[in-house]
């Protein structure tokens, strides 16, 4: 019996052993497949063969060329990044696709691309995307364009010093073959005085890079204006003015820290003396689609001022009529009393396109004094047949017949009230 009671323990602890192990072994298994375990991507990432998306490629560049579209440039996968394909996850966290880092792709036909060996093409992206903006400054020029002329301006605000370098000038049109050309800058309102550059032998396009400095304090130097002068030396030592670019200081910020470059074109100088009470220059344009009348005071010239009192300030008045009823007005900024004022200021009205033949504008030149009333210095009125003759009738005509186009002119002040 003794035996028998000792075989039977043994068996029960040889499946009691078993048992155990059973156990051990299936808990193991449950951990090796839990840390090999993975989710499911949203949008799995699909293996293509390259020989298909080399099809796919010239597909696409044929169809490309025929409907005239920029072409594509072949996005190439160096091969020390084979096999590896990347997919974002819902979670924001990337995984890696358990594809055989070994793996390598079917040979397809090689592009000019290739710089990599081993390289192949996944996919094309649209130079067109990658563009930088291009200044087209140096290419784009109007017709009857007379010359451009580029500079920079800061301003030191502890030494009060205006720092101007002046740059370059392309496109000039001389009256004759040759050009040698320089630079005259004034600093308006003071027209006596003046800073000069070199003089540059035989170019339409010169380059000065020079720079000049103007004394001028912070609480003036909002009200002056730059001029610049491009003129052309014969053979003979004469000079011919070819151009001026005029630039008021009033609307930039102007500091040490803020250096800006500008261009601007050159205008023709109006040589032709002044009129009695002086004359005004203004751009007028119309949008038909908006229903918008803008105008753009530009400068006056020649003005009358008062001498009797102290000039506070020259402004202009700008005011819209209709059947001579007053609709709107707008002023300028007032100028200290200059005869040669720049305002460069724009201001738009509200009138409908059949409004037209009955509007006018009223452009007055007014001089404010101390403790005195408001002094006209001379005005004048610019609209249809019903009211304007003469240059006047022309230029509000001019505008009616192009549309959203800017139309400049000078015109001659009157003292009628």
């Amino acid at each position: 019996t003794e035996q028998a009671v000792a075989v039977a323990g043994g068996i029960i602890g040889g499946i009691l052993l078993l048992v155990l192990l059973g156990i051990t072994a299936y808990l193991l298994w449950k951990k090796f497949c839990h840390l090999y375990s993975y989710e499911k991507l949203i949008n799995p990432v699909k293996t293509t063969n390259a020989n298909a998306i080399f099809q796919e490629q010239a597909n696409s560049e044929i169809q490309l060329k025929s409907t005239s579209r920029s072409r594509s440039v072949p996005f190439i996968i160096p091969p020390t990044l084979h096999g590896r394909d990347w997919s974002h996850l819902t979670n924001e966290q990337q995984v890696q696709d358990n594809s055989d880092p070994y793996m390598i792709p079917e040979s397809g036909p090689r592009s000019s691309f290739h710089s990599l060996a081993g390289a192949y093409v996944v996919g094309t992206i649209n130079p067109d995307l990658y563009k930088f903006p291009e200044d087209k400054s140096e290419t784009d020029f109007p017709d009857g364009n007379i010359g451009r002329l580029w500079f920079s301006i800061e301003y030191e605000q502890e030494s009060e010093r205006l720092l101007v370098s002046l740059i370059k000038v392309r496109k000039l049109q001389p009256p004759a073959d040759s050009c040698s050309p320089f630079v005259k800058i004034y600093l308006l309102p003071d027209e006596r005085s003046y800073l000069q550059s070199k003089t540059k032998r035989k170019t339409l396009n010169p380059q000065f890079d020079e720079n000049f400095v103007f004394q001028v304090s912070s609480k003036m130097l909002l009200q002056r204006t730059l001029k610049f002068l491009v003129y052309h030396v014969d053979k003979q030592k004469k000079h011919h003015l070819l151009g001026q670019v005029i630039f008021p200081l009033k609307n930039e910020a102007l500091t040490e820290d803020n250096k800006l470059v500008i261009w601007r074109d050159l205008e023709k100088e109006n040589l032709e003396p002044p009129s009695e009470y002086g004359d005004i220059q203004f751009s007028l344009s119309y949008n038909d689609y908006l229903g918008r009348l803008t105008v753009v005071v530009l400068r006056a010239r020649g003005l009358k001022l008062q001498e009797e009192s102290p000039a506070v300030g020259v402004y202009v008045k700008v005011s819209l009529m209709n059947h001579n009823k007053f609709i709107k007005s707008k002023k300028t900024a007032a100028l200290l009393g200059t005869p040669n004022p720049v305002y460069n200021e724009t201001f738009s009205f509200k009138a409908d396109q059949t409004e037209l033949d009955t509007a006018s504008l009223s452009l007055s030149v007014l001089q404010s004094n101390k403790g005195e009333k408001t002094l006209l210095l001379g005005r004048v009125v610019v609209g249809p047949f019903m009211y304007t003759r003469g240059k006047e009738l022309e230029h509000w005509n001019e505008m009616i017949s192009k549309p959203k186009e800017l139309v400049k002119r000078w015109h001659a002040l009157c003292h009628s009230t």
